[in-house]
């Protein structure tokens, strides 16, 4: 499959970014490391008359921890970056856990922190070819007006499946985007929509520049868990991210999120309530793991079924929980 035919921009700065964004959309696209980008554009899911190249705006890249507040990520930080950073490891390794699982390390040294954020809902009825979407009608995320996996619902379910999202979500990270008016901060929780077309909160002109880390959530324990149908390369069917903050055995705080089975990263309410005050037992993450199961609504977006699906989020969630206390 080829590409279609667009003209390539290429800024140097976010001012300059966003000034293209402010001419151009809705007929841009940006790409980083084009991971995600390039095989949807092949399918035609996307055919933008621009896309703007943007790699070469410097100060969107690195890891800088900022004393008294925190750490910075830029946005064009690579997965490999992430996982190669000691400070990472130490300090948030729930967030190192989770990018070490994203697809291969050749796509990890090409892709970036803000592209896996901003991925694409998936499923699959729509990432196909555009044959293989016309001979099925398309689908009310892309070119029709009926969705295969929910007949009768006016909202997409397309999945999002980022593995980072859930660790940063445990970490109470947030987002900054830069727009024609500035800057501004939002908490990552409040950065995804729960529909799978309009699954991002962001204006068209606007674009997403730096991930920050609390130093409130520095030093918790961290473990991330991913269901896919190969060991490597594939998106998460399941994923699991949990942090913890423990101090002589018992549990302090704790959030646990999920990817890859709603059409946003979710926090899993009420983690708290089970875990807060007690030492982690497997009876404990077992009642977690329930009630991550309640906060997934899995379809019949993939291969595997919703059922095996839902139960695989109990089975994954008590596993992650027992191995961040065990680290």
């Amino acid at each position: 499959m080829s590409l279609p035919e667009f003209q390539l921009l290429r800024p140097r700065t976010i001012p300059d970014a966003v000034r293209m964004l402010g001419q151009h959309s809705p007929n841009l696209q940006i790409i980083a490391g084009g991971t995600d980008l390039i095989p949807s554009m092949k399918q035609r899911l996307f055919a933008p008359k621009y896309v703007m190249d943007i790699r070469g705006i410097e100060q969107m890249r690195g890891i800088r921890a900022v004393p008294g507040a925190g750490v910075e990520i830029g946005a064009l930080t690579t997965i490999s970056n992430i996982e190669d950073s000691g400070f990472l490891q130490h300090n948030y390794p729930v967030l190192r856990e989770a990018a070490v699982t994203v697809a291969s390390p050749i796509l990890r040294n090409m892709g970036t922190l803000g592209g896996n954020l901003c991925l694409d809902t998936r499923c699959l009825w729509y990432n196909q070819s555009q044959q293989w979407r016309k001979s099925c009608g398309f689908c009310l995320k892309k070119d029709g007006d009926f969705c295969h996996v929910a007949p009768g619902s006016e909202s997409c379910w397309a999945v999002f499946s980022g593995d980072t999202a859930p660790a940063l979500l445990c970490l109470g990270a947030e987002v900054e985007i830069a727009g024609p008016n500035g800057y501004r901060r939002v908490p990552l929780a409040q950065f995804y929509g729960n529909d799978g077309i309009a699954h991002i909160r962001m204006q068209r002109h606007e674009m997403l520049t730096r991930v920050l880390l609390p130093e409130a959530s520095a030093g918790w324990k961290g473990s991330y868990l991913k269901l896919r149908v190969r060991g490597s390369i594939d998106y998460p069917l399941v994923g699991v991210a949990v942090a913890l903050k423990v101090s002589k055995g018992i549990v302090e705080q704790v959030r646990v999120a999920i990817t890859g089975v709603n059409p946003a990263p979710m926090l899993v309410a009420n983690a708290e309530h089970a875990l807060v005050g007690r030492a982690v037992s497997e009876h404990y993450a077992q009642v977690v793991g329930e009630l991550a199961a309640q906060t997934a609504k899995p379809l019949t977006t993939s291969m595997l079924t919703p059922e095996y699906r839902r139960e695989m989020v109990k089975v994954f969630t008590k596993r992650a929980i027992m191995t961040a206390a065990r680290a």
